[in-house]
């Protein structure tokens, strides 16, 4: 965006005076000067005014791109996966067990293909909707696939496009091979369902970059665990800024790549889960609040969490807590035993 701003420009003028005396005859030419002030305009460029909304980054123009939430896989078999370091926000949940699931969501940039894409949850499809975002999972629950027949969001599903929308990769067995590209991503929501793409996007509090100073207790290194057995670890480099984040020794990086998901911030939360069946489907309250502990820049932060508007919200003192631009993962863990046991830092 450029500025018009008006500077003053002085213009001299010499009038020749003249003129006759009484006698007829005339009299000797003087000179006389006048000052005029004009006003030229010069463009002056201007700082970026638009930002991301879910990343608090630059961006040129007012992001109008609806959300792409999508539900990727974590079993160890779908390791590592594609299009993870892309999203702006990552929430990480237990499925089955102690084996996790991602919920990533896209806006600021898209990966030309994500997967392994795997089956939603009724909560998982509450987080999407909290964002008025369009869905992309293979497989749901029973009561997922209720609301999504009801219509809670604009969603593909591979059930109904595997082999078509949806691709499997030939090196890896069912069902951790399913995959997406963005282009069969758009293909569907708008050719195939007919959803508008575009509109108003949900946007997050963010520091402005030159008014990051995070204060609070050093924290370089933080293992988070579900339920003991399943380890995610993060770990801060303080000449890049990110945290690096690990399952287990894995460094989660990109398949095809070996890029790593780098992190600006890390929120992790507790909340109350309820195992409704036999295979280890579960109910995760995210309405409620609760305790959670934010990670920024080293340094670690005790806040609480409110959904506000459908969003999982940082709040400190009944405001929300500012987040650094940059990408966003959030580690939802069981309210028993606990966030105290379920994390550890250093």
């Amino acid at each position: 965006m450029k500025k018009l701003w008006k500077f003053p420009l002085l213009l001299t003028a010499f009038l020749i005076v003249g003129g006759c005396s009484n006698n007829g005859q005339i009299e000797e030419e003087t000179e006389t000067e006048t000052v005029e002030e004009v006003f030229v305009e010069e463009e002056l460029a201007e700082a970026p005014s638009y930002t991301y909304p879910l990343s608090g980054m630059e961006a040129e123009e007012e992001a109008t791109h609806r959300i792409i939430s999508v539900l990727i896989n974590n079993d160890p078999a779908a390791r590592p996966q594609t299009g993870l370091s892309q999203a702006d926000i990552v929430y990480e949940l237990l499925a089955e067990g102690t084996i996790t699931r991602f919920v990533a969501l896209y806006q600021s940039q898209f990966p030309n293909k994500v997967g392994p894409i795997r089956s939603a949850r009724e909560y998982h499809v509450d987080l999407v909707h909290g964002f008025d975002g369009m869905l992309v999972a293979h497989g749901y629950s029973p009561t997922a696939k209720k609301l999504l027949s009801e219509g809670k969001v604009d969603h593909i599903n591979g059930i109904s496009y595997d082999g078509s929308l949806f691709k499997r990769a030939p090196e890896r067995k069912a069902p951790h091979n399913s995959y997406i590209t963005y282009e069969d991503m758009i293909q569907g929501f708008v050719n195939e369902k007919g959803y508008v793409i575009t509109g108003e996007v949900p946007a997050l509090d963010f520091y402005e970059n030159e008014d990051i100073h995070i204060v609070g207790n050093k924290a370089s290194e933080v293992e988070v665990n579900y339920l003991g057995k399943n380890h995610i670890q993060y770990v801060y480099d303080e000449a890049s800024g990110y945290y690096e984040r690990f399952n287990g020794e894995r460094k989660t990086v990109e398949y095809e790549t070996n890029d790593p998901v780098l992190l600006s911030n890390v929120l992790v939360l507790e909340t109350e889960h309820r195992v409704l069946d036999d295979q280890g489907r579960r109910a995760i309250d995210l309405t409620s609040g609760g305790r959670a502990i934010l990670f920024q820049s080293g340094i670690m932060n005790e806040v609480s969490w409110e959904n506000r508007n459908g969003q999982l919200i940082p709040v400190h003192d009944g405001e929300p807590v500012k987040l650094k631009p940059g990408q966003t993962w959030v580690n939802i863990v069981p309210s028993n035993p606990g966030i105290k046991e379920a994390l550890s830092y250093d």
